[in-house]
């Protein structure tokens, strides 16, 4: 069953935060109560976790006043080898599991580049990343790009060898390792102490969006009234 929602272009400066693990509705009315208005959940790559986002999961986050993107599990945060067939397998099994949330078109969906073993040909990634993207946009979404440590390609490669026009950027991701011309649309960073919630125990990142280079901005399913009630 489709979400009870609406897509939306996030503004600058907006706050939202990215979590693997489940947040039950009373920990997501906290977070919209300390100022986040959007959350980034996780769906799988192959097997299941017991953290994947389901569907009431997901309504329940847009009951509670937030909006909700999608990132994909990336295979290892320290050595893995990407494939142009990889690409194509994750990427429709991202778009599969975003469907089955009942997350409508246009939402962005993100691809988690990182950990790319340091072997791995930059031609290998390009290959995996345009595959993910094809298949992601193919579904009728928007195919955003996670570049975290060890991404695999330059700055000059995220830019010009990839599909991608979406581009959000790690905690640990220097301004110097970014896709040139366009830049980030989004930045994680590590939580600090003005950033926790009151009696929430979990581990989460922060995110804040802001228009990139071609003003370029990510893109969410949220409540009715979200956007007037940032």
């Amino acid at each position: 069953m489709a979400l009870d929602g609406h897509v939306y272009t996030v503004p600058d400066g907006v706050q939202g935060f990215d979590a693997n693990v489940t947040i039950s509705a009373s920990v997501a009315r906290a977070f919209r109560s300390h100022g986040y208005r959007f959350c980034i959940r996780y769906v799988r790559r192959e097997k299941h976790h017991p953290a994947d986002v389901t569907a009431d999961e997901a309504a329940a986050l847009l009951d509670a006043g937030l909006g909700l993107m999608l990132v994909q599990y990336v295979e290892s945060e320290s050595s893995w080898q990407p494939s142009a067939n990889k690409g194509a397998a994750n990427g429709t099994t991202a778009a599969s599991e975003v469907e089955k949330l009942g997350v409508p078109a246009g939402v962005t969906v993100w691809c988690d580049l990182e950990g790319v073993d340091v072997a791995t040909p930059a031609q290998a990634v390009i290959d995996y990343c345009n595959r993910w993207h094809a298949a992601a946009a193919e579904a009728g979404f928007v195919p955003g790009l996670y570049v975290g440590y060890h991404a695999g390609l330059n700055p000059t490669q995220l830019y010009r060898s990839l599909r991608f026009t979406h581009y959000w950027g790690a905690y640990n991701l220097n301004v110097d390792q970014a896709p040139i011309v366009r830049g980030l649309q989004m930045k994680q960073s590590e939580r600090e102490a003005a950033d926790l919630v009151a009696g929430v125990r979990l581990a989460f990142q922060v995110d804040r969006v802001r228009a990139d280079k071609l003003g370029g901005r990510p893109t969410l399913v949220g409540p009715e009234f979200w956007l007037e009630q940032l």
